[in-house]
């Protein structure tokens, strides 16, 4: 099912996946906190691993704003622990491995690199609130200062 239609507004769409440390993370678990959702091509990639690390710098900042960070690709959970332990991560990186998720999202795209196409995650970030609805959304990001951008509307949620 993939959603174009999602809107601010709009309820979000529920999820569940395994997550980095084994564990796992469900909407469903995080009423009464503000999420950030935001998805991303590739562990250990240079702007995937700018984008992450910029969360990490602010992610004392989002506790304060009532906010959970979570970072979502394709990759394994095997990645995500290494991707974390080796640039010492400190957000949750949650694995899409069949992009069920992306394509509630409307993330998983069609891709044109060099004239070849392929299906890959565009990289995009979702803002709910702690009632489950989305209150900001992010499309086709460009990681210098996003993450000060998604803080900035999260301190106003």
């Amino acid at each position: 099912m993939v959603s174009k239609s999602l809107e601010i507004g709009k309820k979000a769409p529920a999820f569940s996946m395994p997550t980095d440390g084994d564990g796992k993370i469900a909407l469903k678990d995080l009423k009464g906190k503000n999420v950030v959702l935001y998805f991303y091509p590739r562990d250990d990639t240079p702007g995937c691993t700018k984008e992450a690390i910029g969360f990490t710098e602010k992610a004392k900042e989002f506790e304060k704003a009532n906010t959970t960070i979570i970072g979502v690709s394709k990759d394994t959970v095997a990645k995500h622990d290494k991707f974390k332990a080796k640039h010492n991560l400190d957000v949750v990186l949650a694995s899409d491995e069949t992009t069920e998720i992306a394509e509630k999202y409307g993330v998983w795209v069609e891709k044109n690199m060099y004239g070849r196409k392929s299906m890959g995650i565009e990289r995009s970030t979702f803002l709910i609130d702690e009632k489950g609805v989305i209150r900001g959304i992010w499309r086709k990001v460009k990681v210098p200062g996003h993450v000060d951008a998604v803080l900035e509307a999260a301190g106003e949620l």
